[in-house]
């Protein structure tokens, strides 16, 4: 049996999440994970919000030996010209635009700032009881049981009955739900259409304790999926 302590202990674990609780997980979602403190799940599509990795053009229209493409760095922060370093990650392109013009305000008459996110790959982390786990580049609109079997397909532990989906919400904070695979034919299951840094994670069969799961999620992560799995906007460091 599921202990709320050792649930609500984990997710803070793996979010760091320092404010009150959130709302917890839709209806949709498995039972032993009701009580983290996760974002309600919503397939709403949120304004994007830029991770480590993403090619941007900044332009400076009334300044225009200004404009440059940037790449956003793995602490977050992009380089352009005259400035320090600013912070991009976690940010929507609009947000960013109005950090950039008030910087520039002290040195530009007209600061304004334009930033356009070029095309980037649907990449998402395929982990746990997989036989291949890691980062894949998937071609194009792709499902969650599409993405398992990119990934080589369940392993002979996969508990495929809770297969945990993690998203980053509207505000910033993470979205978790559980999907049900173990359908022979996988009728009537959610396939979930998966969204750019998505987290699939099959936890292992028999998995009693949820703080073991949230261990084995956080210690197989790449830098660039904590951006979409940890709570808050914008990132500190």
């Amino acid at each position: 049996m599921l202990n709320r302590r050792s649930v609500c202990a984990a997710a803070v674990l793996l979010v760091g999440v320092s404010g009150p609780m959130a709302a917890p997980v839709s209806a949709s979602a498995a039972q032993p994970f009701v009580n983290i403190p996760y974002a309600s799940w919503s397939d709403d599509d949120p304004s994007y919000r830029l991770y480590p990795g993403d090619e941007l053009d900044v332009v400076v229209p009334s300044a225009p030996e200004l404009n440059k493409t940037v790449t956003v760095q793995p602490d977050g922060r992009v380089m352009v010209p005259l400035l320090e370093p600013q912070m991009a990650a976690g940010k929507t392109a609009a947000e960013l635009e109005q950090s950039l013009s008030a910087a520039y305000s002290s040195q530009l008459l007209r600061p304004g700032v334009q930033v356009v996110v070029k095309a980037q790959p649907l990449k998402v982390f395929v982990g746990g009881e997989v036989g291949k786990p890691g980062v894949y580049d998937m071609p194009g609109d792709i499902d969650a049981l599409r993405a398992i079997v990119q990934a080589g397909g369940f392993a002979s532990g996969a508990k495929r009955s809770q297969v945990v989906i993690i998203r980053r919400g509207h505000d910033g904070r993470p979205m978790l739900r559980t999907v049900n695979f173990d359908h022979p034919d996988h009728s009537g299951t959610d396939l979930v259409p998966l969204r750019r840094f998505d987290v699939i994670y099959v936890p292992r069969t028999g998995l009693a304790e949820v703080g073991e799961f949230m261990t084995q999620l956080r210690n197989a992560l790449p830098l660039q999926f904590s951006y979409a799995t940890a709570a808050g906007i914008s990132p500190v460091f």
